[in-house]
């Protein structure tokens, strides 16, 4: 938990001590949104339903010295959780983590109250929940300690202060190991490790005081 306190407060730290562009200085908001989660086996042995979840936090954004570039970063609370099935046993699995985003976004102008962005870039997750969930038959699903993500989307910003955006936000690596324990039956048997990620469209709202 410390680790993951200190990576925030520098993502933050290093934001604060950009300067800001004249025409629009440092602002600070809270961001809010929902998931719409894609957990993705290699495996056919599990059914999934209700990929859903939300996220929630403070962001920051500031221009760079060249008209229309800019970058934003954020400090989430990031849930996402699916139903999944095997045989006849129906299991839900929750992923809660500490998220810093850090996009760098082109911004066009659609006059002075108003302007469209796109914006791209890393992401890097801290789990907070869970470590490892086990299945009634067997089977131990194991969650990353920590994982890698790239953030692609488009936005509009309005009256200088709110913010509405889209983004895909695509997993690099597997967010899970999910390893047999016991053989249930001759499908899951043949699976002895198979690895899951989770990418996720993200729709969100912003504020800029």
């Amino acid at each position: 938990m410390k680790k993951i306190i200190s990576s925030a407060l520098l993502a933050l730290s290093f934001l604060i001590s950009i300067p800001a562009h004249a025409d629009e200085p440092l602002k600070f908001g809270v961001k809010t949104g929902l998931n719409v989660s894609d957990f993705s086996f290699s495996s056919d042995v599990f059914d999934k339903t209700n990929q859903v979840g939300w996220f929630f936090g403070p962001t920051v954004k500031f221009t760079l010295p060249v008209v229309g570039l800019g970058m934003d970063a954020s400090v989430i609370y990031d849930m996402r959780s699916a139903k999944l099935k095997h045989v006849s046993v129906d299991q839900s699995v929750k992923q809660q983590e500490i998220a810093i985003p850090i996009n760098a976004r082109y911004s066009i102008g659609l006059g002075s109250m108003a302007n469209i962005f796109f914006f791209g870039g890393p992401q890097i997750a801290f789990n907070v929940g869970a470590r490892n969930f086990e299945w009634t038959n067997g089977s131990n699903y194991a969650l990353k300690k920590s994982n890698f993500s790239v953030n692609l989307g488009f936005g509009v910003t309005a009256f200088k202060h709110l913010q509405v955006s889209a983004n895909y936000n695509i997993a690099c690596g597997n967010t899970a190991d999910i390893t047999w324990k016991t053989a249930v039956d001759a499908t899951s048997s043949a699976f002895k490790k198979k690895g899951s990620n989770n990418s996720s469209w993200q729709v969100g709202v912003a504020y800029f005081f």
